[in-house]
């Protein structure tokens, strides 16, 4: 395999992540904005365009990458793999709301969201695995080409933070968010991962 650059970008805006909830894999409707969102980062595809695009398949992610698939006549690939991590008890709720009914477990999951994940929630671990495959198999079926990589905040960080040696539990301090839509440019090949750009804006 030589080397694939990847662009990472996280789904436009939804109806729950303009008021700050969890949305892991609840499959939640954009907003305008979402949507106006994901048309940009269309125009962005068309002006810097991709070999492939591959996508989370909750809703958010397949029709923020639709107007980019449509401006380079591509059909793009369906990743199971690559869905947000669901969230357990926090789905479609707000971590404020949660501190209310339990501050001790909020503190713990602020101080390392790894060790202590929400209660019920996928296995940040096996989360990371999953989408580090994903993205290493994504790399070796295009090998030397650009890919545009549809998916979601925190599994994309904690991908990020396994591609780079970074600490799983950091993930929330070294990247505190995927802007939705933007743009973030890794290089995958044999001997490591590059990370070149984080939240280009489109």
């Amino acid at each position: 395999m030589s080397t694939t650059t990847l662009l990472l970008a996280r789904h436009g805006q939804t109806t729950w992540h303009a008021e700050n909830r969890y949305a892991g894999i609840s499959d939640v409707a954009l907003t305008d904005t979402g949507v106006a969102q994901a048309e940009a980062l269309g125009r962005w595809a068309a002006a810097h365009p991709v070999d492939a695009i591959w996508t989370s398949p909750l809703s958010r992610a397949v029709l923020t990458a639709a107007p980019a698939a449509r401006a380079l006549n591509l059909t793009p690939h369906t990743e199971p793999a690559l869905r947000e991590c669901d969230f357990g008890v926090l789905e479609g709720r707000t971590l404020a709301e949660f501190e209310t009914e339990n501050p001790g477990a909020a503190e713990a999951f602020r101080s390392d969201p790894v060790a202590h994940a929400f209660p019920e929630s996928e296995d940040p671990l096996t989360a990371a695995e999953r989408g580090t495959a994903a993205l290493h198999r994504i790399a070796a079926a295009h090998s030397g080409e650009r890919v545009l990589v549809v998916a979601h905040n925190t599994l994309l960080r904690l991908v990020l933070c396994r591609l780079l040696g970074i600490p799983l539990g950091e993930y929330r301090r070294v990247f505190p968010q995927l802007r939705n839509a933007a743009v973030s440019e890794i290089r995958m090949a044999p001997g490591g991962t590059a990370f070149l750009s984080l939240n280009v804006p489109v």
